[in-house]
């Protein structure tokens, strides 16, 4: 339900995307899924040569006639799953996610989400201390 176009590798990055889906379990309670796809540089270790099918030799060899690691770019999906319909809030918190992620910030990615989740949500009613 994460990929539903299919884990492909792409030659370029793409734009990351959100979307929900909804999963109904066995006891027809609804858990709202909140997914972020987004794509990350791996190294093809097959490498690339820029030969023709038709072995055209009048191109230039690559450099020092080696064969180059190509880069391509590999689907990768933050998933938050929950019992309570709240899109926009899960949006926010795994698009802060990613954003640390990208950005390799000095704080490991454990803390951080371990921060966003352990955290006292006051009791309706309840005063305001």
């Amino acid at each position: 339900f994460c990929q539903p176009g299919g884990w492909r590798l792409s030659r370029e990055r793409k734009a990351p995307t959100f979307f929900t889906v909804v999963l109904t379990d066995i006891d027809s309670d609804r858990h709202y899924c909140s997914c972020l796809t987004f794509y990350e540089a791996e190294v093809n270790l097959q490498g690339s040569k820029s030969m023709e099918a038709d072995g055209d030799d009048d191109e230039e060899p690559e450099e020092g006639g080696l064969i180059q690691p190509a880069q391509v770019f590999a689907p990768k999906s933050l998933i938050l799953v929950s019992r309570l319909d709240y899109p926009e809030i899960f949006r926010g918190c795994l698009g802060l996610i990613y954003t640390v992620y990208i950005d390799s910030l000095n704080f490991p990615l454990e803390s951080l989400v371990a921060n966003l989740f352990t955290f006292l949500v006051p009791v309706v009613g309840g005063s305001q201390h």
